[in-house]
């Protein structure tokens, strides 16, 4: 089991597929840190060498990944509830903050619809 950036990656995935297991590597970045490397994106976890394991470790620490990249959100998050920015204040009343509708959506972040009470017919 290869473990790069504190993530145990599955063995049986392609390693192009593994590498998304890290927080902050999508698709796009894999193939990306696949293709630096020049490890051959069909082969499996399991079957990388101690070599190649290490050259992608040293390929992954080159970007914000993890605990670190964790941290700036929640930092960036914290920043605008501080200033009490708009956005920020969407944050903390835990509503939608990119201009969604609220009236008949959101259940999401709103949670389920409260009971009315007198409904029955």
């Amino acid at each position: 089991m290869a473990r790069i950036a504190g993530v145990n990656l599955p063995n049986d995935k392609r390693i192009e597929i593994g590498l998304t297991y890290i927080f902050g590597v999508g698709r796009s970045r894999a193939a990306e840190i696949i293709g630096r490397t020049g490890i051959s994106p069909g082969v499996r976890v399991r079957d990388l060498t101690e070599k190649e394991i290490a050259a992608l470790r040293r390929e992954v620490e080159q970007y914000v990944v993890e605990g670190d990249l964790r941290r700036r959100i929640y930092a960036g998050i914290q920043r605008l509830k501080d200033i009490n920015a708009y956005r920020g204040i969407r944050h903390k009343r835990r509503l939608p903050v990119r201009g969604q509708h609220t009236r008949s959506n959101a259940r999401t972040w709103k949670g389920p619809r409260p009971a009315k009470a007198g409904k029955k017919r």
